[in-house]
């Protein structure tokens, strides 16, 4: 008998595995991918029963309540899934707990339709991955003599108490900028948010790692691992930052002060964090093979849980959603509540620019920030033979030698090995990317000039060859010039191991060539080279010029509502920080940039870099003002913002052109170059909360009040005439026909009573009036005002005004206008 059921529970057994194979097979047949749900409930820290919440204020996560709450909402989404797919189909990767209830699977096209329609399920996204987006950044800011000595105690003060969030590709522990001082242990201020957080130890991230100054540590893997072969050497299983790019983030907002700029063996200064006493929390989302929007939302939830005060995004997804309004996307409701539950979110603005519509940061409830140059420069040059200087760039040491031009000057093409087995290409023949393609006699001890060429505009070939090369065959000194074909190049200072120097413009390259050409003699095939030069040296700064000039790669507004670049009226980016040509911390595994392999710091350029000075800016007036809600940080920032450069005039943005530029405007700058020891005392304030926000969703014509309810878990009950009605420091309107009145309220945040007194910049074509035009206002609290904007004169584009309000007690508050009249009745 016992024979008999052992033998039919082996037939079952059998049955079920080649069901189960049979599934498998269909599913193999369909590309699974990740999935992000979000469903009805409320999360952990807005469920009234378990944390009794209130916007902004902390809910403890390790409280019984919240506890069964979370197990609740686990079980909740264990259900769902169990429910509605079938048996192999999917792999739950994460369930999002804390601001947002819902979880992560990785599944087929076909059981992820089958979740849209099940029941409590409000939204199915696919995941779209995730990208990445200062020795001289305090000096340039002021905070030495400003914020700093305010905030009490200089650079060793600054930030007290204060925990930035870093989700970004890890941390490197053992470098200086977070090194730990025993003597000056971090403390948390009373107001700060962060009452927890997690040291995870694993691969280059030993016990100890997290030291009091990286006061907590994490990484999030379960998306990368669903959707790529992790590559042990170099995705570690552990917060550390293989790639450095984390490492420069956290090191630029938060880093420790007077630490050296040491590369290739020059000094080039002492580096610091904006808020160099501010505690870092660590959490890892990307990885060198692969970044999923899943591991990132994942790890806002956790670091909202943990209560990092000031959370820094130089990641995210790099283009709106395709199937929702740019509001409404996983990644943007996820910084929403975040918001809620009262960190200030800082996000890049993207790098696609100069392109308009190309900013990626959408949200009026997460600040984006755009990135500028400032007036340092590294210049370097070529001294050719005759004395000519040609200019250009590059982070090089000078050529040394008896004589100032004893170096032989050789051109790649023409020290070709004429036998050599190797493609023709230009890879070989011109680039200096493969040194078996040069004769070694003759570019030994010679400064060799490698050309821009097909490998490069095809994005192939790298500076980091040409360097081997160099290496390889003893070069003294190389020079990578442009190639009239392609035109200029655009280039940043890197760091050469050997003298060398990079020259992107075609006009200096063409007198390199005719020097060249005047003293290379060529007979029967042969070269002989009488042309002479030297490298100067290129690590020193310079610092001249118009300063800031928006960089071209920041990315422009205005901004959009949804993938069809419907215009959005919300002014983006927020506001400008310097973000080109940055030191900071770097980590030497460099794995992408295998020209900094070796190194500790790098000079790199992004709004990646951007974002994080205004992360540390935050701490700085958190610091000072340790009551203020995220938006009126916000708000202090981007009224006490300055339009204009150090010559006075309006900042200049750099043009899709190589060496162009044009006056900026808002959707270049935001409200202007952040100025901290300004935003510390701006006087009025525009504050808006979560209830605001969804007023402002509510009040697009296109959105169906149900979809914001089951989003947000909000009704639409307090619905704007016009989302230009949200209370936001900036008026965007991108059709304005005839006239429309905007309201916006004021709160003084001066600990004296103030008269403030109107003025308006007025848009070209269009009449704005402001009531009341002068108004005394008490500590503490508030003014309505009512801005009329009337069209007087149709135009085809956007025309930009400021509305300034000055104050008794010398305040001065600028809001910008930007506005396109299209019809005056």
């Amino acid at each position: 008998m016992s024979r008999m059921v052992h033998t039919a529970s082996s037939r079952h057994a059998r049955a079920v595995l080649v069901m189960l194979m049979i599934i498998a097979a269909d599913f193999a047949e369909e590309q699974r991918a990740i999935y992000l749900v979000l469903v009805e409930g409320d999360p952990v820290a807005f469920c009234e029963d378990a944390a009794h919440h209130k916007d902004g204020k902390r809910t403890d996560p390790n409280s019984e309540a919240s506890k069964f709450h979370a197990k609740h909402l686990v079980d909740s989404h264990n259900q769902i899934l169990g429910s509605t797919l079938e048996l192999g189909s999917y792999n739950k990767l994460y369930s999002f707990k804390h601001i947002v209830n819902g979880f992560a699977v990785h599944t087929t096209p076909s059981q992820a339709k089958k979740l849209k329609s099940a029941q409590g399920v409000k939204l199915v996204e696919k995941d779209r991955g995730a990208k990445l987006m200062t020795t001289y950044s305090p000096q340039y800011l002021g905070l030495p003599v400003g914020v700093w000595t305010k905030g009490g105690g200089g650079d060793h003060n600054g930030g007290e108490g204060v925990v930035i969030g870093i989700i970004d590709t890890g941390i490197d522990p053992r470098h200086p900028s977070f090194a730990y001082d025993p003597m000056k242990p971090f403390t948390l201020s009373n107001n700060s948010r962060f009452m927890s957080g997690g040291c995870e130890v694993g691969p280059q991230f030993p016990r100890g790692s997290c030291n009091g100054k990286i006061v907590s540590a994490r990484y999030f893997s379960a998306g990368a691992q669903a959707v790529a072969s992790l590559n042990a050497s170099v995705d570690f299983l552990s917060p550390f930052d293989a790639v450095g790019h984390g490492s420069h983030v956290a090191s630029t907002a938060a880093g420790n002060s007077g630490v050296p700029v040491v590369m290739n063996g020059f000094l080039y200064g002492m580096a610091s964090g904006m808020a160099p006493r501010a505690g870092i929390a660590v959490y890892k989302a990307i990885y060198p093979t692969v970044a999923t929007l899943a591991d990132v939302v994942s790890a806002i939830d956790q670091a909202t849980q943990d209560g990092v005060d000031i959370l820094t995004l130089s990641i995210g997804p790099d283009e709106p959603p395709e199937d929702t309004i740019s509001f409404l996307s996983v990644f943007e409701i996820f910084m929403l509540f975040a918001q809620r539950a009262g960190t200030f979110v800082i996000q890049a603005a993207g790098n696609h620019g100069p392109e308009p519509s190309s900013v990626v940061s959408f949200s009026p409830w997460a600040v984006g920030v755009a990135a500028c140059r400032t007036d340092r420069r590294f210049p370097g040059s070529l001294i050719l033979g005759n004395g000519t200087r040609v200019k250009g760039i590059g982070l090089s040491g000078p050529t040394f030698g008896k004589g100032l031009f004893q170096f032989k000057l050789v051109l790649a093409k023409d020290a070709v090995k004429i036998n050599g087995s190797f493609p023709r290409t230009p890879e070989y023949v011109e680039e200096c990317q493969h040194p078996e393609a040069l004769n070694p006699v003759v570019v030994q001890g010679s400064i060799v000039i490698c050309t821009f060429s097909a490998g490069f505009y095809n994005q192939t070939s790298t500076v980091t060859a040409i360097i081997d090369t160099a290496k390889a065959l003893g070069f003294m000194g190389f020079a990578f010039v442009a190639n009239p074909t392609y035109g200029d190049f655009l280039a940043q200072p890197i760091p050469f191991s050997v003298p060398g120097i990079m020259i992107p413009k075609i006009a200096d390259v063409q007198i390199l060539s005719e020097y060249y050409e005047q003293h290379t003699q060529r007979r029967q095939g042969r070269a002989i080279y009488k042309g002479r030069a030297s490298i100067g040296e290129g690590r020193v700064a310079s610092f001249h010029g118009r300063a800031p000039i928006v960089s071209r790669f920041s990315a422009r507004g205005p901004n959009i509502v949804d993938a069809n670049r419907n215009l959005a009226d919300i002014l983006k980016p927020d506001v400008l920080a310097l973000g080109d040509q940055v030191w900071a911390a770097w980590s030497p595994i460099s794995i992408l940039d295998p020209i900094l392999e070796g190194n500790t710091f790098a000079l790199l350029s992004g709004t990646s870099m951007a974002a994080p000075h205004v992360s540390g800016i935050a701490a700085l007036i958190k610091q000072y003002n340790p009551s203020w809600t995220p938006s009126i940080i916000a708000s202090a920032i981007s009224t006490t913002a300055s339009k204009y450069d150090n010559f006075g005039e309006i900042i200049l943005a750099e043009g899709s052109q190589v060496a162009s530029v044009y006056p900026s405007t808002p959707f270049d700058f935001g409200a202007g170059l952040i100025n901290p020891t300004l935003a510390l005392d701006p006087g009025l304030v525009f504050s808006s909360d979560f209830k605001e926000y969804i007023s402002f969703l509510c009040s697009f014509p296109d959105i169906n009040a149900t979809t914001i309810k089951s989003m947000t878990g909000a009704s639409c009950n307090n619905t704007y005439a016009y989302p230009t009605d949200l209370n936001v420091p900036s008026i965007t309107i991108s059709a304005l026909s005839g006239s429309r009145l905007v309201r916006r309220t004021v709160k003084n945040v001066e600990r004296k009573p103030e008269t403030y007194s109107c003025s308006v910049l007025q848009p070209e074509g269009v009449e704005v009036y402001v009531y009341p035009s002068t108004f005394r206002i008490t500590p503490e609290s508030t003014q309505d005002l009512q801005i009329k904007l009337k069209v007087t004169k149709v135009l085809d584009s956007f025309s930009f005004g400021q509305i300034v309000f000055t104050g008794s007690l010398n305040h001065i508050v600028r809001i910008h206008l930007s506005v396109l009249p299209v019809s005056v009745l």
